[in-house]
């Protein structure tokens, strides 16, 4: 069990939402194809205000806008960064001879304004770049195109990117907070992980002091705290050993499996107390009638839900499937603290 629990720390909460599915779904293959040979699937949208109307002309914002888009397209996972400056720098070089060397920002205001003004009426009838700048032309937007990430990996990048804004940006763009439906899932993903954890965490608190109350003693109250929560701890720690990643899947497997590993901690309790307290049975014999009266039964219900729970491992859902195994490996390991750990503690205590 301490072997086990050590590695409970090595657990990262983390979601990757393509590896969901396997590639036995079209979605997955055709994902990968996209992202190894087009473009990413995720991505990272920020409105950048310049604070005025037809501010989005002005030198200086446009400078800062291409150094941000500079820094993004140096980052790690980054396929692909648009920007309304590149518009900006491909016009001023299509108007000097496609000279490369003009190929940069307009240094003047007016010169830009009628830039934008060329660029927009040269657009086929039905288009226009409103959806790249709003109407009133005080404030773009930078799209960044991504590789398949993690979470974790999005979260850091975005907060990296607010930084990179406060630092260098204009008072205006203090507030442009990346959106997307990633930055949204990613969000969502880690919020409800640990939600779920300290959830299931504070519930088994919360069933302990109802044990304390049914089972009419402080004592043994505190005692089945440890069987209700070694279980899970050691298929946390069992899981950081092997994989090390918790995603949206695991994180219901506490919640999920508290009403088995009660159960069956209640059930053997009980039967320790009653022979211990009606028929006067020491520590021992307490222990062996409390065996005899429901270890058969903690078998067979056990035996029952881990077959149930290990066919879910078979799914090509990485949810339903990691769910599956770890609610099987938990409710394995409760089975072994209940005839092997509990016994023990019981006549030790005693």
């Amino acid at each position: 069990m301490v072997l086990l629990i050590a590695f409970l720390p090595r657990n990262e909460l983390n979601d990757v939402f393509v590896n969901y599915f396997d590639e036995s779904f079209d979605f997955r293959r055709a994902t990968d194809f996209t992202t190894e040979n087009l473009t990413g699937i995720y991505d990272i949208h920020y409105s950048l205000s310049a604070g005025e109307s037809d501010g989005i002309n002005s030198p200086e914002f446009l400078q800062v806008v291409a150094e941000f888009a500079e820094w993004y397209r140096q980052q790690p996972n980054v396929i692909h960064v648009s920007s309304i400056t590149d518009i900006f720098k491909r016009l001023n070089k299509n108007l000097h001879g496609d000279d490369p060397n003009y190929y940069r920002l307009p240094e003047q205001r007016d010169l830009a304004a009628q830039y934008l003004l060329l660029y927009e009426m040269s657009l086929p009838y039905g288009l226009d770049i409103n959806n790249q700048i709003n109407v009133d032309k005080s404030a773009t937007r930078m799209t960044v195109i991504l590789e398949t990430m993690s979470s974790n990996e999005m979260l850091a990048l975005d907060e990296r990117a607010q930084q990179w804004l406060k630092d260098n940006g204009l008072p205006s763009m203090q507030e442009g907070h990346g959106a997307s439906t990633s930055i949204m899932f990613s969000y969502i993903g880690s919020r409800n992980i640990r939600s779920m954890l300290f959830g299931a965490t504070v519930a088994l608190v919360l069933i302990s002091i109802i044990l304390i109350v049914a089972l009419r003693s402080l004592k043994f109250g505190l005692i089945s705290l440890i069987p209700n929560l070694t279980p899970t701890a050691m298929a946390f720690g069992l899981w950081g050993m092997l994989v090390g990643e918790v995603g949206l899947g695991l994180s219901v497997v506490a919640g999920l499996t508290i009403g088995i590993v009660v159960d069956d901690t209640i059930h053997y309790i009980s039967k320790y107390l009653y022979a211990s307290r009606e028929k006067g049975l020491d520590p021992q014999n307490a222990v062996r009638y409390a065996f005899r009266r429901v270890g058969m039964a903690l078998w067979i219900t056990s035996v029952t839900l881990i077959a149930g729970f290990l066919i879910l491992s078979l799914s090509h859902f990485h949810i339903n499937s990691t769910m599956g195994i770890m609610v099987a490996v938990t409710i394995a390991f409760a089975l072994i603290a209940d005839f092997l750990f509990l016994p023990t503690l019981l006549m030790r205590i005693k």
